[in-house]
């Protein structure tokens, strides 16, 4: 069993189809999400949480919610925990429900912002989220079968949210210090697209209470079937839906989270996006604040111009590293406890964990530390966007997935990888970046090419995402094309979306 539990690992997360559609069965059964829990169960008690200790379960707005928390709930009692029922919550109060709420682990019940008919699971104890080797030890002690123990536990209804939303009013109004202390943001119109997930609390309980207008907010009613556009601050259909929403609104900020809030974005008044690398460069900006010289995490994927931006405009240091959400996280607690002074972890897709937020990725806490910037900003007479004037953004950039048909993809994306390696050593005009932690980045000081490409092998998924950046018009098509004459050779790489690009 232990292997098809292992189908629905995604990173660090459970996923999978939660709702029967045409040609999908459903793959979160209840019986699957009632031993997978159970798992979970075994490992908190491995890790010394004692019968009779509370665990919180939440859930965002997908409609298959509530038949997968029935089953959470029951193997938590089943296993003699309490299961602590905080109903409708995101994913980053679900983690803090261990720090201020008595709870030692906590379960939420999310798939971020892939469709209505999937859903998933993610595990929680007081160090944090779970890592991809203990999802696997949860997914082994679900083979294994349920606790027996001595006494059933019980269901404790709780409502965690105020007390969340709470600590965010409280840290806006001890960071922005207004002379109206209780309503800092009182002048300021800020708008919240929730993208029909959890994130419309943002704006009736944090925003607004602290005299904020959020007229023009949209999408905050709770829908789990996102008749909108996908709750995804990576979606282009997201972003400028938000973005034209706060130029309607002539609002000074527009926030948009995805479906559980653990991510975020934002646009300026003039509706131009802070997201991917401009994100990541706010972002910096702040932590490096009381942090001089520090290092800031990031993803793979970021460009050349936020390196000169954290590494010459801010006096940081640039730690290019791996994608996925809790790898930058963990590069983060490394070097920490190695002694670097490493205050951010980051990645371009919205997930930012600061160190003084227990390494946690919070888009609302993210969204906070801009809202108290946008209104320190404000006092001096300035705007948020001038923050970030410094930033080089590449005059063209283009992502291209290649689907890679074989069954041992990781081995022959690694072939790949190993190949272009060997071709940069041999090829004057290439040059092999020094920062190389996941794939490969190879520069080009042709002017006719005056760029780079990122070339490497997904997370999760058998494909080959090629991420590629110019500052030469037509620059981004040059670089393709000498990558397609490169690839011909791997007859296994679906080249089709590449030539399509380049047609």
């Amino acid at each position: 069993m232990a292997t098809e539990y292992k189908k629905l690992k995604s990173g660090t997360d459970i996923r999978g189809v939660a709702v029967e559609t045409a040609g999908s069965p459903v793959q979160l059964t209840d019986e699957t999400v009632y031993v997978l829990t159970c798992g979970f169960a075994r490992f908190l008690q491995q890790k010394g949480v004692a019968s009779q200790s509370r665990i919180a379960v939440g859930h965002d707005s997908r409609i298959s919610a509530e038949r997968i928390k029935a089953q959470v709930v029951r193997a938590l009692c089943d296993c003699g925990y309490t299961a602590v029922d905080c109903g409708f919550a995101s994913t980053p109060a679900m983690f803090m429900t261990t720090v201020d709420f008595d709870c030692s682990g906590a379960v939420q019940i999310t798939a971020s912002h892939h469709p209505y008919d999937r859903n998933g699971l993610k595990f929680f104890t007081k160090d944090g989220g779970v890592d991809s080797s203990d999802l696997d030890a949860i997914i082994d002690f679900a083979a294994d079968g349920a606790l027996t123990p001595e006494q059933v536990g019980s269901v404790e209804p709780a409502d965690y949210m105020p007390i969340y939303a709470k600590r965010l009013r409280d840290m806006i109004r001890r960071e922005v210090n207004a002379q109206d202390y209780d309503h800092p943001l009182k002048g300021y119109h800020i708008i919240v697209d929730a993208g029909n997930g959890v994130g419309g609390f943002y704006a009736t309980d944090v925003l607004a209470p602290l005299g904020a207008d959020v007229t023009g907010s949209q999408f905050l009613e709770p829908d789990g079937m996102f008749p909108n556009h996908a709750p995804n601050p990576e979606n282009a259909e997201a972003m400028a839906s938000v973005s034209a929403a706060t130029v309607k609104a002539g609002a000074d900020l527009g926030i948009i989270f995805d479906t559980d809030v653990d991510r975020a974005s934002c646009v300026d008044k003039h509706g131009k996006e802070i997201n991917r690398n401009r994100l990541v460069a706010l972002a910096s900006l702040i932590a490096l604040e009381g942090n001089e010289g520090g290092t800031i995490v990031t993803d793979s994927v970021t460009s050349t111009g936020l390196t000169a931006f954290i590494n010459e405009t801010l006096g940081g240091k640039h730690y290019r590293y791996m994608r996925g959400y809790r790898n930058v996280i963990n590069k983060q607690l490394e070097l920490n406890a190695k002694g670097v002074n490493c205050p951010l972890a980051i990645e371009t897709s919205g997930h930012a964990a600061f160190r003084e937020n227990y390494h946690l990725d919070d888009g609302a806490y993210l969204m906070t530390k801009i809202v108290i910037k946008l209104s320190q900003m404000g006092q001096e007479g300035k705007e948020l966007d001038a923050l970030i004037a410094d930033l080089h953004d590449p005059l063209e950039a283009k992502e291209i997935r290649l689907k890679i048909g074989c069954e041992d993809f990781k081995a022959y994306g690694k072939t790949i990888i190993a190949s272009l390696q060997f071709a940069a050593m041999g090829n004057s005009g290439w040059r092999v970046a020094d920062d190389n932690r996941e794939g490969i980045r190879i520069f080009f000081d042709d002017p006719a090419l005056n760029g780079w490409f990122l070339l490497r092998l997904s997370v999760h998924d058998p494909i080959i995402p090629i991420n590629i950046e110019s500052d030469t018009p037509g620059g981004t098509k040059k670089i393709a094309a000498t990558l397609l004459c490169f690839l011909t050779s791997f007859g296994c790489l679906d080249l089709a979306p590449l030539r399509a690009y380049l047609q």
